[in-house]
């Protein structure tokens, strides 16, 4: 057993990696060479994996850490260790020359608000307003690139929750730890070696509704559990977050319409419920390769066309917060009823 402060036996040579302050990703494709990053980037550094074979040996015994199977006739595995932390690794010949292993740790502490400030991911007054929505029971979007901060934006508005209300998270990987007393969380099941057993996204989040929520999350919406969302969304279950893969806010209309295909929903019914379902957009990026930013505050409504829209409520400019035509209804809703009181930088 694994004492205070060791690394766990599973990790091997990565458990230094793993072990430094502020690590997020680690990745191996090579001998003798890993990338770390801390923030800042990817930086290579040297590891104790002396050939292929070890490389591939590490990744097998991670995967058995993580319950699941890797090997010739499973080459491909994505599970969740001990710890908490996610492990993807891919084994030749799909991955030709090596096995490529990457790891996502998860933060044990979420950051608070001020956290963030000190970051530079929230600036000017945007504290304010992702306070406000969290106050008001908003149901809202996380939106943002893979790495851009969408987790750790989400873990500290949930932060923020009154400690009175009932949060439920439904993840597929659990790398949410907010910090809050009253968090049940529900991490999806895969199908194991024989085909059988998988609880999905989509049951999780219809079991969820039966555990008196006050708050619905899902840590990522992929796939077919947007209908699930946006059926709770749209039936009294205010104050809801979820997060979404998508490259700036214009994008989620089509992003959310293209999830509803594969849950056998056509454009009109997606657009008509998300219209309703989400109060607002927040979207994170990264800028270049280290800081991570909340880059804009959208709504979602419909074009006179009939079309589903983001209209931009706030955007961080060159001076600061710009307000945009969503932001008088949506400042209204918030108690911020003069631009200004957002906006400034």
């Amino acid at each position: 057993m694994d004492g205070p402060g060791d690394a766990p036996q599973w990790a091997g040579p990565l458990g230094s990696l793993l072990a430094l302050p502020g690590v997020t990703d680690v990745l191996v494709q090579e001998p003798r060479r890993a990338w770390i990053d801390r923030g800042g980037g990817l930086q290579m550094v040297g590891v104790d994996l002396p050939d292929s074979a070890a490389v591939r040996a590490l990744a097998v015994r991670m995967a058995g850490a993580g319950g699941r199977r890797l090997d010739d006739a499973a080459p491909v595995v994505d599970a969740r260790l001990p710890d908490g932390t996610r492990l993807h690794a891919v084994l030749p010949p799909l991955s030709p020359e090596c096995a490529a292993i990457s790891l996502r740790t998860v933060r044990q502490r979420a950051l608070d608000m001020d956290d963030l400030v000190a970051s530079g991911m929230v600036t000017g007054q945007l504290g304010r307003v992702l306070r406000a929505m969290v106050a008001r029971h908003l149901s809202v979007l996380v939106t943002g690139a893979t790495g851009s901060g969408k987790t750790t934006l989400l873990a500290s508005m949930l932060s923020l929750v009154d400690p009175a209300e009932r949060i439920l998270v439904i993840e597929e990987a659990g790398e949410l730890r907010p910090d809050h007393p009253h968090v049940v969380r529900l991490i999806e099941r895969r199908a194991n070696i024989e085909g059988s057993g998988a609880v999905g996204l989509p049951t999780l989040v219809r079991e969820a509704m039966r555990m008196r929520p006050d708050r619905v999350v899902l840590g990522e919406c992929r796939g077919a559990e947007v209908r699930e969302v946006l059926s709770v969304f749209n039936t009294g279950h205010r104050g809801g977050f979820a997060t979404l893969h998508a490259n700036s806010t214009a994008d989620v209309p089509a992003r959310l319409v293209a999830l509803g295909a594969l849950a056998g929903l056509d454009q009109r019914t997606v657009e008509l419920q998300a219209a309703i379902a989400f109060d607002a957009v927040v979207h994170v990026e990264r800028d270049g390769a280290s800081v991570r930013r909340v880059a804009q505050v959208a709504t979602l409504s419909r074009s006179g066309a009939g079309d589903l829209v983001a209209v931009p409520a706030l955007t961080r400019g060159s001076r600061g917060w710009e307000a945009g035509p969503a932001w008088a209804a949506l400042g209204e809703g918030l108690g911020l009823s003069q631009a200004g009181h957002a906006v400034a930088a």
